[in-house]
């Protein structure tokens, strides 16, 4: 049998970020090797320290056009996390990083392990698509998060569909979508619809497809390079790797609030900021040339600006990696998501390989 190899599983993880847009990865591919290039009043940021600067130590407009908070900010009507600023954005950040720190986790981890004990029993029985799992697991979560009433799957779902909709608002793509900001305010309603408090929309949104984005994809990687035997023994400091080789959340859309300067690179007040997490993780290296705990936490954020559901993402998929240990599958076949507002698989069929004859 052909001994698994860290390329292959790199190349096939690459081509979910040119399925999913391809306009912007083209271009993020073309101009790595600039720590900061400015294309107008868009602003590209590769280098990792380039990127550590902007979000510990420029100001950042949370509410301006193309971001994820003045995208939510216009189709939910505001008072969210992510266009929120000063003592109330600190409060905020306060209160959800209490509900997602470990007593937070240890407290959601019943919610989202019986669909781990149904994996497995799937696993035993046949290939299983990791996909519909993953996003009973996601749901689950988002409901307990949220304090929803509404089925997980259908919670999932209208979250997935909200983040379709508005992630190419913020994204450079090559034509315009008429009719998108329509359709965007109709997924928005339809979401938050299904939730006690409207503004938990962004949180269903985050939990959501942060997760159906971030799993299977390192699921199918450890499968690919065979590191089950690591996954049994270390669950959670493989999930913390392969989450940086992943990224999940390759691209972070932001506006600079105040003149700066990056790298010996001017930022002018009101810039478009595209900060590449993915380049700033080093994912396309094995192991990162410069600090490793920055490039671990960077598909989530650094400082004031970081996500506060990291250790959710990273206990999530050691608990699914740990499930997965036992049976060592291997990946039958994956399909990439062109439609997700996160690069993802649309399906990820794994399987298990039959056991070997003695002799």
């Amino acid at each position: 049998m052909r001994r698994p190899h860290r390329l292959t599983a790199r190349a096939a993880d690459r081509t979910v970020y040119l399925r999913s847009h391809p306009v912007l990865f083209a271009l993020l591919a073309a101009t790595r090797r600039r720590p900061v290039l400015r294309l107008g009043r868009t602003v590209l940021v590769h280098h990792p320290e380039a990127y550590r600067e902007i979000l510990t130590r420029v100001p950042l407009d949370r509410t301006a056009e193309h971001t994820t908070g003045g995208t939510a900010a216009r189709l939910t009507g505001g008072g969210l996390l992510f266009d929120q600023s000063g003592p109330e954005h600190r409060g905020s950040r306060r209160e959800l990083a209490n509900l997602l720190g470990s007593d937070g986790i240890a407290a959601l981890r019943p919610h989202w392990q019986p669909v781990l004990a149904g994996l497995e029993a799937e696993l035993a029985a046949g290939p299983v698509d990791l996909v519909p799992v993953v996003r009973r697991l996601a749901g689950a979560t988002a409901v307990a998060l949220t304090g929803s009433t509404a089925d997980p799957l259908a919670l999932a779902a209208a979250a997935e569909r909200a983040a379709a909709t508005t992630a190419r608002a913020h994204l450079p793509t090559l034509l315009p979508r008429p009719g998108a900001e329509r359709r965007a305010r109709r997924a928005a309603g339809q979401l938050t619809a299904l939730l006690p408090d409207p503004r938990d929309a962004m949180l269903a949104v985050a939990a959501v497809n942060t997760t159906l984005a971030a799993l299977p994809r390192a699921a199918a990687w450890c499968a690919r390079v065979d590191r089950w035997e690591q996954a049994a023994a270390d669950a959670p400091a493989l999930a913390a790797e392969l989450l940086r080789l992943t990224a999940a959340s390759p691209v972070l859309p932001r506006a600079a609030a105040a003149n700066a300067t990056v790298l010996g690179h001017p930022v002018r007040r009101g810039d478009r900021l595209l900060l590449v997490a993915r380049h700033a993780a080093e994912a396309h290296r094995d192991t990162p040339t410069g600090d490793p705990a920055l490039a671990a936490q960077a598909p989530f954020g650094l400082g004031r600006h970081a996500c506060p559901g990291a250790a959710l993402a990273r206990a999530q998929l050691a608990d699914l990696l740990a499930a997965l240990a036992p049976h060592r599958p291997r990946v039958l076949r994956t399909t990439a998501n062109p439609r997700s507002a996160l690069p993802s698989y649309r399906s990820c069929l794994l399987g298990t390989t039959p056991a070997r004859r003695p002799g």
